[in-house]
C-alpha cells in the first residue's frame, strides 16, 4: 500500500492533477491487496474452521479489522470519486474548487461510518468507540496500512501452521501405524514391552497434536524476533520433531528385534561356545592350582571359582524364548548374555593366569640358568668346578617337588654370578622372588 502525499497551502492545478494521478494508483495498489487477503487460502481455512484458544481470540479481532479496512476502503474510494468528478467540471478549474480539491485531498474531510463494536476489536484501534470519525486521506490509508498488516500476519501465520504441521503428522501418523502393525508381528506390545507402551504415547500425542494445531494454529506459530513482515516467524515444531525422534527410536528397537529372529540361532551357538571354552578354561585352572600346589612350597595360589549357573540359566531361558517366538524377550536377554559370556571367559583367562603364575616363574628360572649354562660352556669354562657345583645345586632345586622358589632363585643367582666373574661381566639386577610372589593375584 502506498502513502498519500503531504498536507500544504491551496493546491493548484498541477499539484492536484498529480496528487489524484497518485491518489488513484494508491487506490488500485489498495484494493489489489484487500481482494488478495479476501481470496487468500488461509482466510477461507480460518473462516470455516472451529477456532479454539489464542487464534479464536486473534481472528475475532482479525475479522473486525477487515470489516472496518473495508468500510475505510469503501470511504477512501468515494472520497476519490468525489474529487475526480469536481476536477472533471471544468478543464481549468477555478479557485473555489482548487479551495475544495484541497480540504478534500489534503484536510480531515473523510468521514467513516463503522460500528463501534469493530472499531473496538480492532487490535490497532483499540479504545475507539465512536461511531463515526473525520480523516484525511493519509491517515485513512496509514489506518488501512496498520489494520492491513495485522490481519495478514495474522492470516499468513495460520496458514503457514496448516500448511507445515497437519500434512506432516499425518504422514508420521502413517509411519506410525506401519510400524505398530510390525512391531505386532514380532510381539512388541502394550504392557508387554517398553517399545509397545511407547507406540501407545506417540499415538496418543499425534492425535492430541493434530487436534491442537487444527483448532488453534497460532498456538504453534513462533514469531521472528524483530520482524515486521507479515507472518514473519515459523511454524512450532517441537512436539512434532520429539515424537518423529521418538518413532525413529522405536524402530531401531523392533529392528533389532527382527535381527534377532534372523539370526537369533547363530548367537546362540556363540555364546554357547564362549561360555563352553571359560568352562573348560576355569577347569584347567583348577587343574593347574593342584599341580601347582603339589610342585611348588610356600606360594599362595588363589582359588578358582566354578562356572556361574546363572549363566547358564539364562541361556536355557533364551532358547525357551527362541522356541516360543518371543522375539522382544530374547533380544534385551542375547545381548545381557553376551556381555555376560565374554566378561565371563575373560575371568576364567585371568583366573588360568594368576594360578600358573608360580609354574611361569619356575619355568623362566629354568630357562635362565640353561642359557648362562650354555654360554660358559661356549667359552669353555664348562668344567670349571665352582660352576658345575653351582649348577647341579640350581637345578636340583628346580628340578625337585615342592619347589621352594625363593631359594631356588637365590641358588641360579649364585650361579650367574659366578659364571658373570669367569666372564668378566656384571649380571643384571634382579627382583627379589618374594617381590614375584607379592605381585601374584
Amino acid at each position: 500500500m502506498g502513502v498519500a502525499g503531504s498536507t500544504g497551502p491551496v493546491m493548484d492545478r498541477d499539484e492536484v492533477d498529480r496528487a489524484l494521478a497518485r491518489l488513484g494508483a494508491e487506490h488500485e495498489a489498495i484494493e489489489t491487496s484487500l481482494l488478495a487477503l479476501q481470496d487468500h487460502a488461509g482466510r477461507r481455512l480460518l473462516e470455516g474452521a472451529e477456532l479454539t484458544g489464542v487464534t479464536k481470540e486473534r481472528w475475532s479481532a482479525a475479522e473486525a479489522s477487515i470489516t472496518l479496512l473495508w468500510a475505510y476502503f469503501d470511504a477512501y474510494s468515494d472520497a476519490l470519486r468525489s474529487a475526480r468528478e469536481i476536477r472533471s467540471r471544468r478543464r481549468w478549474s477555478s479557485r473555489e474548487d482548487l479551495v475544495e480539491l484541497t480540504e478534500l485531498l489534503r484536510g480531515e474531510a473523510v468521514t467513516v461510518a463503522g460500528s463501534a463494536t469493530a472499531m473496538a476489536n480492532a487490535p490497532t484501534l483499540q479504545g475507539t468507540t465512536r461511531l463515526s470519525e473525520q480523516f484525511s486521506l493519509v491517515t485513512l490509508v496509514d489506518r488501512m496500512n496498520d489494520l492491513y498488516a495485522s490481519s495478514l500476519d495474522m492470516v499468513v501465520a495460520a496458514d503457514a501452521v496448516w500448511s507445515a504441521l497437519p500434512a506432516r503428522i499425518d504422514l508420521l501418523a502413517a509411519e506410525l501405524q506401519r510400524t505398530r502393525h510390525l512391531a505386532h508381528s514380532v510381539g512388541v506390545r502394550p504392557g508387554e514391552h517398553p517399545a509397545g507402551d511407547d507406540l501407545e504415547r506417540i499415538t496418543r500425542t499425534l492425535t492430541r497434536l493434530r487436534e491442537q494445531v487444527i483448532s488453534d494454529p497460532l498456538a504453534f506459530w513462533v514469531p521472528a524476533p524483530g520482524s515486521s513482515a507479515p507472518g514473519g516467524g515459523r511454524p512450532d515444531t517441537s512436539t512434532y520433531d520429539r515424537e518423529a525422534r521418538a518413532l525413529e527410536d522405536v524402530r531401531r528397537e523392533i529392528d533389532a528385534v527382527l535381527t534377532v529372529r534372523q539370526d537369533a540361532e547363530a548367537r546362540l551357538v556363540k555364546l554357547r561356545d564362549v561360555l563352553s571354552r571359560a568352562d573348560r578354561t576355569l577347569a584347567e585352572a583348577r587343574s593347574a592350582r593342584g599341580e601347582v600346589l603339589a610342585k611348588i612350597a610356600a606360594t599362595e595360589v588363589p582359588v578358582v571359582s566354578g562356572p556361574p549357573t546363572v549363566l547358564q540359566e539364562q541361556l536355557a531361558m533364551a532358547a525357551e524364548y527362541r522356541r516360543h517366538a518371543q522375539w522382544h524377550r530374547l533380544s534385551p536377554l542375547l545381548e545381557s548374555l553376551e556381555q555376560k559370556a565374554d566378561d565371563e571367559l575373560l575371568r576364567a583367562r585371568e583366573s588360568l593366569t594368576a594360578v600358573t603364575a608360580p609354574l611361569a616363574v619356575r619355568a623362566e628360572l629354568r630357562g635362565r640358568l640353561d642359557a648362562y649354562k650354555a654360554k660358559v660352556a661356549r667359552h669353555g669354562f664348562a668344567e670349571d668346578s665352582l660352576l658345575v657345583e653351582r649348577y647341579d645345586a640350581a637345578r636340583r632345586m628346580l628340578w625337585s617337588a615342592p619347589c621352594d622358589l625363593r631359594v631356588a632363585e637365590m641358588a641360579v643367582l649364585r650361579y650367574q654370578h659366578a659364571a658373570a666373574e669367569l666372564l668378566g661381566q656384571s649380571v643384571p639386577p634382579q627382583r627379589a622372588p618374594q617381590d614375584r610372589r607379592e605381585e601374584q593375584p
